[in-house]
């Protein structure tokens, strides 16, 4: 189980900041998960972290052993990549063993570890098939397998479930997980995906052009964003973020909009809004409202949107074109300077 440490880490490709002094250490046997939207610098991380690009300054290190200047092949990091890229032309079983044959293993070495791998993800009856001829999912599964043949120090996964359809997505997510407890070895994810991020990953590194804002848990990030842009970016739906002055954004989640007439609290509320519901969503296992803040909130240009989040077990009390009392206890609400974005430390107190 190895630790990878990025140090200050920047690429530049003329004047755009891909990877912006990007400080980050995963833990032993990790599976940390680097979370961004598209063009944030996350895919540049991991082909710094691969070999395949090198930084402009800061320094890489695989158990605190820097690996600047060492070619791909001989940082023993495993990659798995959004397309798979296997031979077509190659079995399953050729596709498997391709890295051991470049790397001049000999040959009575070679079928003990590809009985391994083949076993650990149950693939030993598609060996003799080609690529062409295997389902997305089972494509996945020969790619780790190929990755896993060579012992790595290091997991770099690149999106690899993207190109799965949803159901399939979900099962792989779950083997993907099953796999790093069962080997241990760390892995490095790249996805712009939250719902992969949160249910896959021990800790979450969340960037966007090119600069970290936070590492942490799913339950940490989720609960408590380090400044606006986690608020906004993790979770579905966002967070209600709402102005209160010109220094002070509040932050609640959608399940913690509730209606007043079922909130647990006695009325010492940190928001307290009178909502006409414009739409409402019915998801299965909740419901949507979707709604325009009419007071509670300071005179703003724009009238303010919020979406409130209800369990499914009983229709909402409302419907479209009501108009209703939500409320936020300071428990729930998260404050934000409106200026640099950063939270802020404690509550500010009710809004009038």
């Amino acid at each position: 189980m190895s630790v990878l440490t990025l140090r200050a880490l920047s690429k530049r490709y003329g004047r755009i900041h891909a990877v912006d002094g990007v400080n980050l250490t995963s833990g032993e046997g990790e599976l940390l998960a680097i979370l961004g939207p598209s063009g944030s610098g996350k895919s540049t991380i991991m082909r710094l972290v691969a070999g395949l690009e090198m930084p402009t300054s800061g320094d890489i290190l695989i158990d605190g052993k820097s690996v600047l200047g060492i070619p791909p092949k001989d940082r023993n990091v495993a990659m798995v990549f959004q397309s798979f890229a296997l031979y077509p032309h190659m079995s399953v079983r050729d596709n498997i063993l391709f890295p051991l044959v470049a790397r001049k293993v000999p040959k009575p070495l070679r079928q003990p570890k590809l009985d391994q791998v083949s076993r650990m993800l149950g693939i030993e009856d598609l060996l003799d098939r080609r690529p062409t001829r295997l389902s997305g999912g089972q494509q996945q599964k020969v790619a780790l397998a190929r990755a896993l043949v060579r012992d790595p120090e290091l997991f770099v996964f690149d999106e690899p479930l993207s190109s799965l359809d949803a159901k399939i997505r979900s099962q792989a997510r779950a083997e993907l997980r099953e796999l790093h407890d069962r080997t241990g070895i760390t892995m490095l994810y790249v996805t712009h995906d939250q719902i992969e991020a949160l249910g896959l990953a021990d800790r979450i590194a969340v960037i966007n052009q090119g600069r970290l804002h936070q590492v942490g848990t799913p339950r940490e990030l989720y609960m408590d964003p380090a400044d606006l842009f986690v608020a906004g970016f993790v979770g579905t739906p966002p967070m209600n973020l709402l102005p209160i002055d010109d220094d002070t954004i509040a932050g609640l989640r959608p399940e913690h909009l509730r209606l007043a007439s079922t909130a647990s609290a006695a009325g010492d509320y940190a928001l307290d809004l009178e909502v006409t519901v414009n739409q409402l969503e019915y998801l299965g296992s909740e419901w949507l409202a979707y709604g325009t803040v009419h007071s509670g909130l300071p005179e703003q240009g724009e009238p303010q949107q919020v979406i409130a989040r209800l369990p499914a077990g009983t229709e909402p009390p409302f419907s479209t074109g009501d108009r209703c009392r939500f409320v936020g206890t300071h428990q729930d609400v998260r404050w934000f300077d409106r200026n640099t974005g950063k939270r802020k430390p404690a509550a500010v107190g009710a809004v009038a």
